[in-house]
């Protein structure tokens, strides 16, 4: 019995690189630094009830960037080119389908598809495309300046985080 369990237990928790404790702390730190710049900036832009939205996808974007900063989903023309064309696709979306969940499921389709297509495939872009359908009036409201602020904004903010926080460590650079 507990050769079975111990091989479901491979299955379900593969082997993973072993990281140390700074590592662990560095990444935990940039996540937080780059999460409160950009609630402060979606905060502004969009008011109490719009930037839930915003942070939640940039929440998954803190992750690549300051957990696997050397993946190719973590790398800046991903981070900028998927949050910005998934923002674009979903402003889109909302503006021609009236129903919100075609139009939420087309525009995460279509956001992965351009990702594919234009190299910048970053999870996250989805959750962005997903929050310009379904984020509500404060965010329909802005329109295609959803794009730029807080989309865009938030996207260099968190870069620049990431690398401030990186580059003193040569191994995360």
């Amino acid at each position: 019995m507990s050769r079975i369990l111990a091989k479901l237990f491979h299955f379900f928790v593969p082997d993973t690189t072993p990281v140390s404790h700074t590592e662990k702390l560095i990444s935990a730190v940039g996540g937080f630094l780059g999460i409160l710049l950009i609630f402060v900036i979606s905060y502004l832009s969009l008011g109490p009830w719009g930037a839930p939205w915003i942070v939640a996808s940039m929440g998954a974007s803190a992750v690549l960037l300051f957990a696997v900063p050397h993946g190719q989903l973590s790398q800046p023309w991903a981070l900028i080119g998927g949050h910005v064309l998934s923002a674009a696709i979903g402003v889109t979306v909302f503006r021609f389908i009236p129903d919100a969940f075609l139009a939420a499921a087309l525009a995460v389709g279509l956001a992965i598809a351009a990702m594919y297509y234009l190299r910048c495939v970053h999870p996250p872009g989805g959750a962005t495309a997903l929050a310009a359908v379904l984020g509500g009036p404060d965010v329909h409201a802005l329109g295609y300046s959803y794009v730029l602020v807080p989309v865009l904004a938030n996207a260099v903010v968190i870069l620049l985080a990431a690398i401030a926080v990186n580059y003193p460590f040569r191994w995360r650079r």
